[in-house]
This record gives C-alpha cells, structure tokens and sequence, in this order.
C-alpha cells in the first residue's frame, strides 16, 4: 500500500474498508445512473475538473463533458453497464480502485454487442470521496467499429500457403 506525505507528515489514514466501501457504493451508483439515463448524477461523482478516458477517444474533462460524453454514448446504443470494483487501496484522501465491466452496444440496425473489460479510478476525498481519473480498458478488438455492419461476418481461417511454394531466400 503506498502512503501519502503531506507537508505535515504521513496523512492519518481512516481504516481501508472505509474507503473501499464508500467507493463500492459510489460505483454501484455510477452503473445504476447510467443505466437510468442520470448522466449528471453520473457526472457528480467526478471532481469538478476529473477525468474519462474511455476506449479509442480523447480525455474527457469536467463534469460538464463528462455527463454530454456519457449521454452521447447512450445515444449511440451503450447500455447495461455493469461494474465490478475487484480492488481498493487506499491512504489518506486518496484511493486507487481496479476493476471490470461489462456493457451492451445496440448498433443501428439493433444488432447487440459486447464489451468488457478492466479499469482503473483515481479518487480523492473532497468530504465524499469523488474520482479524479477513471480509465476504462476494452479487452474486446475494435475491428466491429470500424468495418460497416453489413460487412461484419465470421472471420475465415487463414489461407494456409504450401511448402512447395518458393520463398525468397
């Protein structure tokens, strides 16, 4: 566990548990907001100036972005997020949180996709406990998005090349 120094010396750290409660909760809350369309209580979890960084796109700063990202999202078919904190340690007014997701993709054509995968939150306690940083990290490829829906299909085995063909040497 890494410990904060402040210029008074190591900071009085509540008991880990505290903390880790406190940020289950607010994660079991940020899943349950965004699942109901609630993107500004979403958004009221952030400091005021945090952080998103979400798969394939730029930082999200402020809770002002950070609630019309969340929302655009949901306009573009994300839904059914599903959180799950697996680690908290924390020191002081400072928690670091790892963690896994699942969400839903509804494209256009209403065909449904999968996401998962793990993240990581900064977070600092400004009287409640808010997250400075949150990084998500899909473990699915990309390739989905950037190929027209109609083109999606079953990928094909490789084309296995004989071994009497000449290679250059």
């Amino acid at each position: 566990m890494w410990q904060y120094a402040g210029p008074g010396g190591p900071a009085s750290s509540p008991p880990p548990a505290d903390a880790e409660s406190a940020v289950r909760d607010l994660v079991q809350d940020f899943t349950t907001h965004f699942n109901t369309g609630c993107y500004e209580h979403c958004a009221e979890i952030f400091t005021p100036e945090g952080q998103l960084m979400l798969p394939h796109r730029d930082i999200i700063q402020s809770r002002r972005m950070i609630e019309h990202n969340l929302a655009e999202l949901a306009d573009g078919g994300y839904q059914d997020l599903r959180m799950e904190t697996l680690h908290v340690d924390a020191a002081g007014d400072r928690a670091i949180e790892t963690g896994r997701y699942t969400l839903s993709i509804r494209l256009a054509s209403g065909r449904l996709i999968s996401d998962r995968g793990n993240y990581v939150a900064s977070w600092r306690r400004l009287g409640a406990w808010r997250i400075a940083v949150h990084c998500l990290s899909s473990s699915v490829p990309r390739t989905w998005q950037d190929v027209p829906e109609r083109q999606l299909r079953a990928v094909e085995p490789p084309e296995v090349i004989s071994r009497d063909v000449q290679r250059p040497a």
